[in-house]
This record gives structure tokens, sequence and C-alpha cells, in this order.
């Protein structure tokens, strides 16, 4: 990346965490993977009950292998071996849990958060339920705005998390979104943050880094 890259950079993430906490979100900027998830378990006491939605960024800063050594109550739907009826059931739990950490798809530079899902829990815990929500999102996740953060969700993000779940729907097949009517489709829920929910607190970590999709 050059100085000029950087240097951009810098100011759509300052514009970004501006707008957030204009709209009293709790954002932060870590440069590395590994800062978030130092500041990620300053936060998480000792015994507290954790959910997780599905994501790539908490794999990749290596949340799932911290949390293992961690006197905390991990709650993840998605270790292998788990039934599907024990899977949503672990899923509804998770709405009463102390802690919810997942990713958001995108961010818009004037402070919104913007989300596909399939079944809804990930962003139902997002706007109510768990006590305190941690958002860890790559700098890659910001986007201008509401339309720019559609139109990259659904013609480029839920493509490759289809093919990443192993999921028969036509993107998965061709990479193209075609508004299908599949099963297994995961862009059944379109939901915005346009400001933080009254009775839940949510901090969102932008980090310097190219992380999940």
């Amino acid at each position: 990346m050059t100085e000029f890259q950087r240097w951009y950079q810098d100011m759509q993430i300052e514009r970004t965490l501006d707008a957030l906490k204009r709209n009293n979100f709790d954002a932060r900027f870590v440069k590395k993977g590994s800062d978030a998830l130092d500041e990620i378990f300053k936060v998480i006491p000792n015994g507290a009950k954790v959910g997780v939605g599905g994501s790539l960024t908490l794999n990749q800063i290596g949340f799932f292998d911290e949390a293992k050594s961690r006197p905390i109550v991990l709650m993840n739907s998605a270790v292998p071996g788990i039934t599907p009826e024990e899977a949503l059931k672990m899923r509804r739990e998770m709405l009463l849990a102390d802690y919810y950490l997942c990713s958001s798809n995108a961010v818009t530079e004037d402070g919104q958060l913007y989300n596909i899902d399939s079944n809804g829990n990930r962003v139902g815990a997002m706007m109510f339920g768990p006590k305190h929500v941690m958002l860890i999102c790559g700098v890659n996740k910001i986007v201008k705005d509401i339309e720019a953060a559609q139109k990259r969700v659904q013609e480029w993000v839920a493509p490759m998390n289809a093919k990443r779940l192993g999921l028969k729907t036509p993107c998965a097949e061709t990479g193209v979104c075609t508004n299908c009517s599949s099963p297994q489709r995961i862009c059944n829920i379109y939901t915005v943050l346009a400001k933080k929910p009254r009775n839940t607190d949510i901090t969102i970590f932008i980090i310097g880094e190219q992380l999940g999709f």
C-alpha cells in the first residue's frame, strides 16, 4: 500500500468512526486482529456467557482458539457434531448471553450497520437480547452508504458465504446473485442499524486489516 492509499484509508476510517460515535455506538480502531483480541478479553469477565454469530473474522483473529483457554461459557452453534436441533436451541439461548460477538457485513461512512441474514438469529442478537454486543470488522467492510452496502453484500459477500458454507444456491454455483427462491437462500433478512438501539450496548472494533468477506 502506498502512502497515499494509506492516507485515504486513514481518512475513511476516521470519518466512519466519527459517524458511528455520533450515532451513539462505542466505536474503536485497532491496527491488527491481535490487538482486537486483546481488547475483547479485557472486557469479557471470567464466567461470562458469550454467544457468537457465524463469523469468518472471529476465526481469522484467533478468537475461538483463545476462548478455549478462557474461563467463559462459550455458546457456538457451529461446532462440529452438534445437531440442527441443538444448534437452534443454542441460538435462542444466545439471546440471553452476557456478551454476543459477530461481525457486520458492511459499515457505512455515515455510521450505519448493514446486514443480510438467513435465520435472523445474528441480526436479532445485534439489536436486542444480549447485554453487550461486540462487532469485529475489518477495514474492508467500510463502504460509502447503504446503497453501496447492499450492492457489496448481496452481489459479492453473499455468494462467497454460500460457497463457504456448502449451500445449494445458484450463487454458490455461479458467483452471481439471481434473487433466488432456494430453500437454502441466505439473503432472507435485510437490516440497517441507523443508530444504537436504546437498550443494547454495542462496541464496534474497526481493524486496519482485510478480514472476512
